[in-house]
């Protein structure tokens, strides 16, 4: 499989800053060739790259004021099959964190999902969000949690992929959050998606089910959203003028939303 991502963003700083940018693809075994540029008023930018867990890589800039522009692209030949698994990761994603409250959801899930576990609880949960939230552009708040999504039925990606999260938590199942570049999502953007792990291993689930999970590609992986944000600063003040996420694959993959799948 070959995928083709990019991200272009369009900023204006109204004071000077320090950027953390996370639009870079994610390590794995597979063969990637990238660019990535920022520049403010024409003039390059310093980048420093920085390791963060599952592979993820965030980039610093340190930006003056200006229009500062970000320009990433990346071509992927090959799919990961296995995801590492860690010890420590299934302690950490079956704690409730910011925005996946599970402890608040806990006599919910145990009540809505009780018997199920593996791949039947998955299906259950994924099901379950898909037909009881709408998702709807614009309908959420940065801050909004699990908790919200559920009282109000309606979101946009990460809200699913929160819901999801804490309910399979609140079923003591370790879940965690990952933002993806989605081929064949519409509308085009940065994509969230729910990472459970089951069965032995991590496998991917979509509540949106928006864009088909086998060409899916991993960005950043963390407790919640809080880990995943594309972007950051700190220090000053930012506007965002404009942003257009790209991704492409020359494979065609179907999926209906249920069963096993890894993310690669």
């Amino acid at each position: 499989m070959l995928r083709s991502v990019a991200a272009h963003l369009s900023l204006d700083v109204h004071a000077p800053l320090e950027l953390l940018l996370s639009v870079a693809v994610a390590e794995g075994p597979f063969d990637r060739t990238e660019t990535l540029h920022v520049r403010s008023d024409d003039a390059p930018l310093d980048v420093q790259e920085i390791k963060t867990p599952h592979g993820g890589r965030v980039h610093r800039v340190l930006a003056p004021a200006g229009r500062v522009v970000v320009d990433y692209q990346a071509t992927v030949v090959g799919r990961s099959v296995t995801t590492p698994v860690e010890d420590v990761d299934l302690v950490e994603y079956r704690r409730p964190s910011r925005y996946a409250e599970s402890d608040r959801l806990l006599a919910f899930a145990r009540d809505q999902f009780r018997g199920l576990s593996g791949a039947a609880l998955l299906d259950a949960v994924v099901a379950w969000v898909n037909n009881h939230v709408t998702y709807l552009s614009g309908s959420s708040l940065p801050t909004d949690g699990a908790t919200d999504t559920l009282l109000k039925r309606r979101g946009v990606c990460r809200d699913f992929a929160h819901l999801v999260v804490a309910l399979l938590r609140a079923c003591d199942t370790p879940a965690r959050l990952a933002a993806v570049y989605a081929p064949g999502l519409r509308p085009m953007d940065f994509h969230a998606v729910a990472e459970a792990y089951v069965e032995g291993a991590w496998h991917v689930v979509d509540a949106t089910r928006l864009a088909p999970r086998g060409s899916l590609l991993r960005i950043a992986t963390g407790r919640d959203a809080t880990d995943t944000a594309f972007l950051s600063y700190y220090g000053g003040s930012l506007r965002l003028r404009a942003l257009t996420v790209t991704a492409v694959s020359d494979t065609r993959v179907e999926d209906d939303g249920t069963g096993l799948v890894t993310l690669g």
